[in-house]
């Protein structure tokens, strides 16, 4: 049996097929995500910019805080239950890729899920430190905050890149655009049934309503 006749069957002998994993409301979360983090780190150094610098923030923190409800409620693989592990399971995680035993669950791996985890949670922070410094609370220390955890989430960001890059080879799937369809290989067992699109595309419109509330100053108390 050659590699890729292999790599299309599972543990039990059955061949693989695409199932549906990523359901609607992670795939909107991720990419709009994407979108802020982006937008808000080009806006960042100009003040004729800085309602669209706001808009963006605030919107990314916005759709952190609906991601932490989902992973809590959400489809099997959008559940923080699924994909966040001990230090230990980490640990063995990156010792079985150096084996050569790459990660055969169609959900986060665990390495995967903790960088993910921790993004938010910086994202949260940058948040915070940037309304504190709008609002001129404790002095520099808020901006300088700001400032320093934007850099560490870009760094963690290029390395996210990066691991789905290998993690697509390593697996043979193309993870990213796994992430636009909300579709990957495994066994039909393991899909989910209800991609939830009527929720995704509420957050969706919800993202995008709150975005403008912001880029156009109506809600004073976030950006003056």
């Amino acid at each position: 049996m050659n590699e890729s006749i292999h790599d299309a069957v599972g543990a039990t002998g059955r061949v693989r097929e695409a199932i549906m994993v990523w359901d609607m409301p992670v795939r909107v979360f991720h990419w709009l995500l994407v979108i802020c983090f982006a937008g808000a780190w080009l806006s960042s150094e100009s003040e004729r910019w800085a309602m669209i610098h706001y808009a963006f923030g605030y919107t990314a923190c916005l759709l952190v805080l609906i991601r932490l409800v989902w992973g809590l409620i959400g489809t099997r693989y959008a559940r923080f239950s699924q994909f966040l592990k001990s230090p230990k399971a980490v640990l063995e995680h990156f010792m079985a890729m150096l084996r050569g035993h790459p990660h055969h669950d169609v959900g986060h791996n665990p390495a995967g899920g903790l960088v993910m985890f921790a993004l938010m949670l910086l994202i949260l922070l940058i948040g915070l430190s940037g309304y504190l410094s709008l609002k001129e609370f404790l002095g520099n220390v808020a901006s300088e905050v700001h400032e320093a955890v934007s850099g560490l989430v870009l760094g963690l960001v290029i390395v996210h890149i990066i691991a789905a890059v290998g993690m697509s080879l390593i697996e043979r799937q193309n993870l990213v655009r796994s992430m636009v369809t909300g579709k990957k290989q495994g066994m039909p067992e393991q899909g989910i049934r209800y991609p939830q699109y009527l929720i995704g595309a509420l957050i969706f419109l919800g993202a995008i309503y709150f975005f403008y509330l912001t880029l156009t100053g109506r809600l004073p108390g976030l950006t003056q």
